[in-house]
């Protein structure tokens, strides 16, 4: 090489999910050069210069179903299911998931860690339900990642005699009275839980509270979230020596994220227990609402928590994945710094589920015949938190055309991720530019790639 020259940089690689396609996250041959001034055809223009937010990673919910389905499996599919999720080369490499604090719908029944009534001292409490199954997969999981799963742990419900309607199902509130003995059982559950050998990151005050459903369910009106916050939840976790956790408020839908936020960050003493927000994705997209949430409180975090197709499995639906690939991209161009998909497996029914409440979820398993059914939605899945690293940081990504939804981020070692999405009937061939490197990549309908700088 003649002095001066500069060094050849390495030719981007990708791979690609398409509709009909081979197989999903195919290599590809290596990309074309193009010229970065040619505009003949759509763009998309990376500057990595340009950071912003840095990301947790993705997972899924350790949910009983999860686990009761996983058990059922033989053991070649049990570990298969562990790699595809969990192995930081070969599979989806997790490393944020969330767990249910007592039951949730996706429960084979309900129960509660603390189920004796007026045991305010707790001295029942007790997680040998979560020993039978939870418990286990999450162990399995933690070996094959060989590294620390960030793990949320939310309830659906108080115990039922805390309650106002005197029953997990169904809404209600928690009793004025129950406040501090409530506060302390998220305490006894975590450390239950780190003496298992499984530490948990963070805590959610209440899955959707904002909802009453046939299923375990509890209200909190925002002055409720705070309060309970300020004056039980914070200082409980902190006189524990759990200052460490990070407390998330909402954990509900996008719609109602600025005002909760509003109501809560608004009252200093509750905001400084406050990590951030967290939210789903079950009314309308609502986008913006993540983006308001963040830039009024720069400060504070925002986590997508949970989010999954309903009304049963929708097995073979090509729509699901792009449901899921529309929703991190937005999320993650408007701040949002992890991702979690609700139920890690369930059955090909789209269960268990105790109130017959069946959903989708990436990976489902015929668990009359042991065989996994992968669905759209894990490949695409699969075009993030394969190829973008924990503590990666967004960088400034646009599209010429609004067909081509994006988003990219360099990686801790050094290499760049660029995701585009086309979903659309038609091809959207288009010249990514990354950093004044020009390649030409073919994207076919209906289709998902991951360029690699």
């Amino acid at each position: 090489m003649l002095a001066g020259t500069p060094a050849a940089r390495p030719p981007m690689r990708s791979v690609l999910t398409a509709q009909g396609g081979a197989a999903p996250l195919a290599a590809q041959p290596a990309l074309p050069d193009a010229d970065p001034t040619d505009s003949t055809l759509p763009r998309v223009w990376v500057d990595s210069s340009r950071q912003f937010q840095t990301l947790l990673g993705f997972g899924g919910a350790f949910t009983e179903a999860a686990a009761t389905t996983w058990q059922q499996l033989p053991p070649a599919q049990q570990a298969a299911v562990l790699q595809a999720c969990f192995h930081p080369t070969e599979g989806h490499g997790y490393t944020l998931c969330r767990v249910h604090i007592n039951s949730c719908d996706f429960s084979l029944g309900n129960y509660a860690h603390a189920d004796v009534a007026g045991d305010f001292a707790l001295a029942h409490f007790s997680i040998a339900r979560d020993q039978q199954a939870l418990l286990p997969f999450i162990r399995a999981a933690q070996q094959v990642a060989g590294r620390p799963i960030q793990l949320l742990a939310s309830p659906w419900s108080p115990p039922a005699w805390m309650k106002t309607n005197g029953a997990m199902n169904g809404g209600g509130r928690l009793r004025p009275d129950c406040r501090t003995a409530w506060a302390q059982c998220y305490v006894r559950f975590i450390q239950a839980y780190q003496a298992e050998g499984v530490p948990i990151w963070g805590v959610s005050v209440q899955n959707e509270p904002m909802a009453t459903q046939r299923w375990d369910s509890c209200l909190y009106t925002a002055e409720e979230e705070r309060d309970f916050v300020r004056d039980h939840l914070g200082p409980a976790l902190h006189a524990a020596g759990l200052a460490d956790i990070r407390i998330i408020i909402w954990d509900h839908n996008r719609d109602g994220l600025v005002e909760r936020a509003s109501v809560v960050y608004g009252d200093p003493q509750a905001a400084r227990y406050v990590w951030g927000a967290g939210f789903h994705w079950y009314v309308e997209d609502q986008f913006e609402q993540v983006q308001l949430a963040h830039d009024a409180w720069p400060d504070k975090q925002l986590l997508f928590t949970e989010g999954c197709q309903e009304g049963g499995p929708h097995i073979g639906s090509w729509d699901l994945g792009e449901r899921y690939a529309r929703s991190i991209i937005q999320d993650l161009n408007h701040w949002t710094v992890g991702w979690i998909d609700w139920n890690l497996l369930l059955d090909h029914t789209g269960g268990p589920n105790h109130v017959g409440n069946l959903c989708s979820a990436p990976l489902l398993a015929d668990t009359t015949t042991g065989t996994l059914l992968p669905q759209s939605s894990m490949a695409y899945i699969g075009h993030f938190a394969r190829y973008i690293q924990p503590g990666a940081r967004r960088v400034l990504c646009a599209a010429s055309k609004a067909v081509l939804e994006c988003t990219a981020f360099a990686n801790p070692d050094g290499s760049l991720a660029t995701v585009v999405m086309n979903r659309s009937a038609q091809p959207a061939p288009f010249t990514l530019v990354v950093d004044g490197q020009a390649v030409r990549v073919h994207l076919p309908a209906r289709a998902i790639t991951t360029c690699l700088a």
